[in-house]
């Protein structure tokens, strides 16, 4: 295997293996590249349209086109969410310098509730929170109120605030435990 397949394979596995996903299009709404994420995500926003690209992402990109004129010399880096009934998706959009295609963009797609799932399952192993602690948990930072995780669980009102309140006392001695090997760090 020459050296540039195996970067090749290398980028490419690291690519499939971000939660993000990852589009890569030119000025003339080519695709280059789409990972496993990506094409989930398009699927969800394409509305079955004769052009290629779903309306949310193409409006995004023809911003970051029409900076590009305006600012032809500064990086720009634009943002928009989309919220589909189900989830929130957020978009980012930058030119790169690739070879491959003149005025490639790179289109960046996160599914929100995936991203805060995926934040609330590493904030439960750095806590030590328990199996139980974690299902609340992961429903609360999904944006639940307490009597909705109740009603998801089949649990009493008392006890969601009963595992809320180890979360946090879980969370607390991490930080404080934290703070003090830096204390004792310096």
């Amino acid at each position: 295997m020459k050296y540039s397949e195996s970067l090749d394979n290398l980028l490419q596995s690291i690519l499939e293996s971000l939660i993000d996903g990852v589009l890569v299009i030119t000025d003339q709404h080519d695709l280059v590249y789409a990972n496993t994420m990506a094409r989930s995500i398009y699927a969800q926003l394409w509305h079955g349209a004769s052009d290629p690209l779903p309306r949310e992402i193409q409006r995004v990109y023809q911003s970051l086109i029409d900076s590009k004129e305006r600012y032809p010399t500064q990086p720009v880096v634009l943002e928009s969410e989309v919220v589909t009934p189900k989830t929130t998706f957020r978009i980012r959009a930058q030119w790169l310098a690739l070879k491959i295609a003149s005025r490639p963009c790179l289109l960046r797609l996160q599914d929100q509730n995936q991203s805060v799932q995926s934040l609330a399952i590493a904030e439960a192993q750095k806590w030590r929170l328990t199996p139980r602690e974690t299902e609340v948990w992961l429903q609360r930072r999904s944006g639940s109120s307490r009597k909705a995780i109740a009603a998801n669980l089949c649990i009493a009102l008392d006890t969601v605030k009963k595992h809320l309140k180890n979360v946090h006392l879980k969370q607390q001695a991490v930080i404080d435990e934290e703070e003090w090997r830096s204390s004792q760090a310096s």
